[in-house]
């Protein structure tokens, strides 16, 4: 009785460790073929930044736009500033804490015409002083990003106050009554920044009044293979342990 007790709690520590191994291998495998995607898609960014600018998505597009085909291309605007429509949303960059200056930009051409992007003209150390809409067409290059909803860590944008903590495009179109407006918005590159060849400028400690562009961070957090190894090593555990417990059971039973 004690000798069938014993195999049938044998054989369900065998069937849980079992299953258990199972589990870590396949949690193992999934981190794997996670970070088979990822460096995929840090690939497909790395050619998306450095590809030639292309022109904006037209708005037929705009409901397919995702971070994993869209996000970070490389995008040529043109159109007029809506100054008067800025906003400034609080950050911090390697050039110490700020602002970055999000500007609305009213496509110019066939396609576009009419049509609004918002784009984060670069960052400022102090707020700059106001402008007149602009009544001359200009090109802009930058990163397509997706829009940031909500607000930062902890901090929720306050709308009424002109209090922002993300690039939320859908909360800063409602705040300045803007239609048709694009549901991304664009980094500008160090090009269209004014002080773009005067890398020397930026080492001073006068507040920087004109938007620093060219400020867009890529990063891609990527520990799918230290959680893959993480995984593998558990279950290589679990079966050491059941090795293990199967030789002293061994021993005993010579003994």
């Amino acid at each position: 009785m004690a000798r069938s007790r014993s195999s049938v709690l044998r054989a369900l520590f065998l069937l849980g460790a079992g299953l258990v191994v199972l589990v870590l291998l396949g949690l193992g495998t999934w981190q794997v073929q996670r970070l088979s995607w990822k460096l995929d898609l840090i690939e497909r960014v790395e050619q998306r930044v450095h590809a030639a600018p292309v022109a904006p998505p037209a708005p037929a597009r705009w409901a397919d736009i995702n971070a994993a085909n869209d996000e970070y291309r490389h995008l040529r605007l043109q159109g007029r500033w809506l100054h008067q429509h800025s906003s400034l949303v609080q950050a911090v960059t390697k050039l110490g804490p700020g602002f970055w200056v999000m500007t609305p930009l009213r496509l110019s051409g066939a396609a576009l015409d009419g049509q609004v992007v918002w784009v984060n003209r670069g960052f400022v150390t102090q707020a700059p002083g106001p402008r007149a809409p602009d009544d001359q067409d200009t090109t802009v290059t930058g990163l397509l990003r997706l829009s940031e909803p909500g607000g930062g860590f902890l901090r929720r944008n306050d709308p009424a106050a002109q209090r922002w903590f993300s690039r939320d495009v859908q909360a800063l179109s409602a705040a300045h009554g803007l239609q048709g407006v694009a549901p991304y918005f664009v980094d500008a590159d160090a090009a269209t920044s004014p002080l773009a060849g005067q890398s020397g400028a930026l080492a001073h400690d006068a507040p920087l009044t004109d938007p620093v562009g060219g400020l867009t961070v890529l990063h891609f957090q990527n520990n799918h293979l230290v959680y893959a190894l993480t995984w593998y090593a558990l279950a290589l555990m679990v079966i050491a342990a059941v090795w293990w417990v199967w030789r002293q059971d061994r021993r005993g039973a010579s003994a």
